[in-house]
């Protein structure tokens, strides 16, 4: 496979992890709940992932690492989604998905004060941006409630955590299989909550297919699509391809949401995603599922 088939796989990729938001609020605007929504989307992904395991008779990890997969499925994966998606019913799409991009930043300080890894300028200079411009992104006057801008860092914060645990696991593992213990385990999580909650399923066809686009497009195509990708340009190339991602938010809700973020916002945005650059660019390189 070529460097640009494989560029054009991570940025397709970006893109459709881009449109998971707008999917979500067309689900909400349906009577969807997101403990349900989750449970559709992790719950769908998993299957699909199993199919694509007996397919490519991928090896399921080994024991000792499906333990680790399922403790990210079910605690990282489900703080990390609970967090992103509850942000969206509270705040606008666009900025939700640029404070999520704040991973990058956080994943540098986490790994200098965990793993003893130097700051050196161009990280400090990165991580000084990426705050900078969540500053500026968030504003005077916020986008959203004040719950949903914590709970939009928050899903950044425990997404950091988890690429970390991540970044450990998969190498001991088929990335395609280990994703699929990972979305299972989330699906389980989900449907408990979701029971115990009172499901509560798209009430239109356009709920449901959209609860599909979240499963299907935004989860197992925008998955399998980085993987194939990643294992062709690299994960340096593939991480700063992924900033694609927030911009691709940004535009649909502007254009389809009718959620323009303001001066400021855009400014703040493009801080930020460039500090992810900046860092993408810097070994090592970190990257994980979505």
């Amino acid at each position: 496979m070529s460097t640009a088939v494989g560029t054009l796989l991570v940025i397709v990729s970006s893109v459709a992890f881009g449109a998971m938001a707008l999917f979500a609020r067309v689900a909400y605007a349906a009577g969807t709940s997101p403990s349900t929504l989750l449970f559709l989307r992790f719950g769908i992904a998993a299957l699909c992932m199993a199919l694509i395991v007996v397919v490519r008779r991928e090896p399921l990890p080994p024991w000792r690492v499906m333990g680790g997969l399922a403790l990210m499925g079910g605690v990282g994966y489900v703080g990390q989604s609970f967090s992103f998606f509850t942000a969206l019913t509270m705040a606008n799409a666009g900025l939700v998905a640029l404070l999520l991009y704040l991973y990058p930043a956080i994943v540098a300080l986490l790994s200098a004060a965990l793993l003893r890894e130097r700051l050196d300028r161009p990280r400090v200079v990165a991580v000084a941006m990426a705050f900078v411009g969540t500053a500026l992104t968030v504003g005077p006057r916020p986008a959203g409630s004040l719950p949903g801008i914590a709970l939009g860092i928050a899903a950044a914060f425990i997404y950091s955590v988890y690429i970390m645990a991540g970044t450990h696991l998969l190498r001991r593992a088929s990335p395609i299989s280990g994703a699929l213990v990972i979305m299972a385990s989330a699906a389980v999580v989900f449907g408990l909550i979701a029971a115990a909650q009172g499901p509560a399923f798209p009430q239109s066809t356009a709920g449901w297919w959209a609860a599909l686009g979240v499963a299907v497009i935004s989860t197992v195509i925008a998955v399998t699509l980085f993987l194939v990708g990643i294992t062709v340009i690299g994960p340096t190339r593939a991480s700063v391809l992924s900033t694609f991602e927030p911009v691709t938010t940004v535009i649909l809700a502007a254009l389809i949401l009718g959620e323009p973020l303001g001066l400021l916002s855009v400014i703040g945005g493009a801080f930020i995603v460039t500090a992810t650059i900046i860092l993408a660019r810097l070994p090592p390189a970190l990257a994980a599922l979505k």
